[in-house]
């Protein structure tokens, strides 16, 4: 049985922070005028993606150690002296001095995300059957772009400005991720992402283009990563939603819990 506690924290907050401290050294590398990088403070990973990249922030603040106000004033230079906004997405279970530290230093909660999760195994998971015309796989390096595009068609009902930001941002994270793909008649139609972790798999980078919507892509996709992570060894399968959205509610479909909301705040002075 696993429990919501400090342990499972640790686990999920750092399986995240691993999986985007890969895409900030792929980026890194790709393009280094970017200044892409990350570090290491108080056990929290701080990560600049760029200034207005959802990367950009720290992921696992107070959850391995105690937050000193000197640890902060260290985060905050590390983001301002890149022209980023300091912000900080933060666990209920991490300590609770923490709170009265950031409102202190004029900190002020901007927004949710609801983590959940669920144990897996190889031996237990019953097969969930796939539609005749269609398939998963995993993307080879060389398809980066198609699943970048893929992806963004996805969200391109939201606007092309989003879906512009997607084909980039997918780019680089088919390219840190095993980034899985479902076809249907041999035709790219939504995407999955797939990051591991000391045993923990987390669940990602979903979209599905709008003309395949209600074909059963994601459900696909969702069984073919857990198997995935299973054959490997991972216990625990996570991923992220917004509260009470119909990500969240598909998720709890498919037997995942929450685990918790955290709460992402941001610097105002």
């Amino acid at each position: 049985m696993l429990y919501a506690d400090l342990s499972l924290a640790q686990k999920l907050e750092r399986t995240e922070a691993r999986g985007n401290a890969a895409f900030v050294e792929t980026r890194a590398r790709l393009l280094p005028e970017s200044g892409a990088c990350w570090r290491e403070v108080a056990g929290a990973y701080a990560m600049f993606d760029g200034p207005d990249s959802p990367l950009t922030q720290t992921f696992g603040l107070g959850v391995f150690e105690e937050v000193t106000a000197g640890h902060l004033q260290e985060l905050e230079a590390f983001f301002q002296e890149r022209g980023a906004p300091v912000l900080h997405e933060v666990s209920p279970l991490a300590a609770p001095s923490l709170l009265p530290l950031l409102t202190a230093r004029g900190y002020q909660p901007i927004e949710y995300t609801t983590l959940l999760f669920q144990s897996i195994s190889a031996a237990e998971m019953a097969a969930v059957p796939e539609a005749a015309a269609l398939r998963t796989r995993i993307a080879g390096p060389e398809e980066a772009e198609l699943w970048a595009r893929t992806a963004a068609a996805g969200w391109s009902t939201e606007g092309p400005d989003l879906a512009e930001f997607i084909f980039d941002f997918g780019q680089i994270s088919a390219r840190s991720a095993l980034s899985f793909l479902a076809e249907h008649e041999g035709r790219p139609v939504a995407t999955g992402a797939l990051i591991m972790h000391d045993g923990v798999a987390l669940l990602a980078g979903a979209s599905t283009v709008p003309e395949a919507r209600g074909q059963g892509a994601q459900a696909a996709l969702l069984d073919a990563r857990l198997r995935h992570a299973a054959a490997r060894g991972c216990g625990i399968a996570c991923m992220g939603a917004l509260p009470g959205s119909q990500s969240q509610r598909n998720a709890e479909k498919q037997g995942f819990r929450v685990a918790y909301t955290r709460t992402k705040w941001q610097l105002m002075r």
